[in-house]
């Protein structure tokens, strides 16, 4: 029934969408140069891999030229790109993966397959559902890119605390597997994109641990951060003569900026883990 719904639905809507996909396409293509769209290898139902189709929004060759992450002010991302990734556009070719039948319109967000080799067989629960243009995480995750832009290691915290948050969330695909659940969260993602900045959904158990956590990792660096750059007051600055204020300092203010990303975070996906 889903599957039947999903062609009806889509070859409906990518028939009235070819005129604004067109016009974005033109734009891309007069904006920058290279192809239109970005095609990418990622994991889907069964671990079949297929290619997963978005409006380019970087660069020529952006992989190539920085990390595996996006940031929100990353440099690779061209003018035109800003709108759809802020717009959700870039999203739009994606209902070709559905007429084809790798997605759905609702699912777990289907990974690299770079990230799916390190899920635990708990993880690789979630290739028991078709991947999906929109999810649970889509919906509770939406500034995912700004929040990749507060921490010092990007690359490190996606896998080990963004991944583990993300396949958590997409269990309820799994366990909650239904034609209901799933209309559920196509309205909520319609509502999300329309009237959510006004009127916002209930905030997921996950992801309100996952802001204490961040708020706990600004206040390290803002207050205790300062404390130990500036070597514990008096005794970082003069105590113990020039270790104290060149060795011990220095020292101090690393061991607050490591437990920033790789304690304080980290333990953020150590935990949902073991949920």
């Amino acid at each position: 029934m889903k599957r039947l719904f999903d062609f009806i639905v889509v070859s409906i809507v990518l028939t009235l969408l070819i005129p604004l996909m067109g016009m974005i396409a033109l734009l891309i293509k007069a904006g920058s140069p290279g192809p239109i769209f970005f095609r990418q290898d990622r994991v889907g139902l069964k671990e079949k891999r297929f290619k997963v189709l978005k409006f380019r929004s970087m660069v020529e060759r952006a992989e190539e030229i920085g990390t595996s992450v996006t940031t929100q002010n990353d440099p690779r991302i061209t003018s035109m790109g800003r709108v759809l990734r802020k717009t959700k556009l870039d999203e739009l070719p994606q209902l070709i993966n559905v007429f084809k039948g790798d997605m759905s319109f609702v699912g777990p967000r289907p990974d690299v397959p770079e990230i799916v080799e390190k899920y635990n067989p708990e993880m690789r629960r979630i290739f028991k559902v078709r991947p999906g243009i929109t999810s649970v995480a889509t919906l509770h995750l939406k500034n995912e890119e700004r929040i990749l832009t507060q921490v010092d290691d990007p690359d490190t915290f996606y896998e080990e605390v963004l991944v583990p948050l993300k396949v958590k969330l997409a269990m309820e695909h799994v366990d909650k597997s239904s034609f209901t659940f799933d209309l559920k969260i196509l309205f909520q993602t319609i509502w999300m994109l329309t009237l959510g900045r006004w009127w916002p959904i209930e905030e997921q158990g996950e992801i309100a641990l996952l802001r204490l956590r961040m708020e706990e990792s600004k206040k390290i660096r803002r207050g205790e951060g300062e404390k130990g750059r500036r070597g514990e007051g008096e005794k970082g600055r003069r105590g113990e003569g020039e270790k104290g204020r060149r060795g011990e300092g220095k020292k101090i203010w690393k061991r607050k900026k490591t437990l920033d990303t790789f304690e304080i975070l980290k333990s953020t996906g150590e935990l949902l883990k073991q949920q």
